[in-house]
C-alpha cells in the first residue's frame, strides 16, 4: 500500500510481495541461528566444569552400589530398576560381579551353583543374590573397576592440576592395551563354552610359571584369581588412562576461556593527531 499525492491510499501488489519476502527470509534466518546461552549460566558453567562433570561421574558410578544396599533394606523395585538399566551395558554374570553384605566379596560357579544357580549365562545375569549371600552389584567386576577407578582419579587430577601434565596419546593408548587384550581374550574364551575356554583354566599361565602359584590362582574368576585380578586392573587403568588425559586439557581449556580479555593497545600519538 502507498499514499498518493491527493492523499488517498492505494493498494501497491509488488511492494506488499517484496515486504512479505523480506520478513520471511528475517524469521527463517532467527529461527536458524542457535539459541544463545545467557553468559553468565555460560561462566558458571565453565567455572564450575569439573563439580558438574564429577557428580555425574559419581552418580553413574555410585548406583550400581546402591542396588545391592536397596536389596539389603527391602527396596527391591527401586534396585530392580538399577539392574535393568546397568543390564543395557553390562553382562552382570554374578561369577565376575562383586557381592556385599553377604560372607565373600565374590563367588566361584560351584558354589553359585550350590545355592541353587543354574550355571547359565542367562541365570547368573538374572542372579542378584540372597540374604546369605549377599547382593550382587549391579555390574561386573571390570566395569566397576573402570567406573570408580575413573571417579577416584577425576579428584587426583584435579588436585595436582596445577603439576600434572596432560597424558600423551600414545600412552593413553598404551593403558587402554591390558582392557582391550583381557576382553578379547575373554570373549574368545567363553565361546568355548561356559568353563571349557582357555581363560577358564590358564593352563599356559601354569605352564609359563611352574604353577608356582596353587590352582586357585589360575583357575576359575574368583577373587584372587588371575582372572580378577587381570579385570581389577585392566579397568582401574582405564579410569586412570580417561582421567589424566582429559581432565588437565578440559582444565586449561576452561581457565583460558575465564581470562579476562587483554586491554585495548593505547593509540598512538601520530594515530590521534591525524
Amino acid at each position: 500500500m502507498a499514499r498518493s499525492g491527493s492523499g488517498s491510499i492505494t493498494y501497491n501488489p509488488g511492494a506488499m510481495k517484496e515486504l512479505t519476502l523480506a520478513r520471511g527470509e528475517h524469521a527463517a534466518r532467527r529461527a536458524a541461528r542457535p539459541a544463545q546461552v545467557p553468559r553468565p549460566a555460560l561462566r558458571a558453567t565453565r567455572r564450575h566444569w569439573f563439580l558438574i562433570t564429577l557428580l555425574f561421574v559419581g552418580l553413574y558410578a555410585g548406583l550400581p552400589w546402591l542396588a545391592p544396599a536397596f536389596m539389603r533394606i527391602g527396596w527391591t523395585n527401586p534396585a530392580r530398576a538399577i539392574y535393568t538399566f546397568y543390564s543395557t551395558q553390562c553382562h552382570q554374570m554374578a561369577q565376575r560381579s562383586y557381592f556385599v553384605f553377604g560372607p565373600k566379596l565374590m563367588y566361584s560357579p560351584a558354589e553359585l551353583q550350590a545355592a541353587g544357580v543354574t550355571l547359565q549365562p542367562l541365570a547368573l545375569r538374572a542372579f542378584l543374590g540372597t540374604p546369605n549371600l549377599g547382593w550382587k552389584v549391579a555390574w561386573s567386576d571390570r566395569m566397576a573397576a573402570m567406573y570408580t577407578g575413573l571417579f577416584a582419579f577425576m579428584i587426583v587430577a584435579r588436585l595436582l592440576r596445577h603439576r600434572l601434565r596432560p597424558l600423551p596419546a600414545w600412552a593413553f593408548v598404551v593403558l587402554l592395551l591390558p582392557l582391550a587384550l583381557d576382553g578379547t581374550t575373554h570373549l574368545l574364551s567363553d565361546l568355548a563354552g561356559f568353563g571349557f575356554g582357555f581363560r577358564d583354566t590358564n593352563l599356559w599361565l601354569a605352564t609359563l610359571t611352574g604353577s608356582r602359584l596353587g590352582p586357585g590362582f589360575y583357575a576359575g574368576d574368583a577373587w584372587g584369581s588371575f582372572n580378577a585380578w587381570m579385570r581389577l586392573l585392566s579397568g582401574v587403568l582405564f579410569g586412570l588412562g580417561i582421567a589424566w588425559l582429559a581432565v588437565p586439557r578440559l582444565d586449561g581449556s576452561f581457565e583460558g576461556d575465564l581470562l579476562p580479555a587483554p586491554p585495548a593497545p593505547a593509540a598512538s600519538a601520530a594515530s590521534v593527531k591525524g
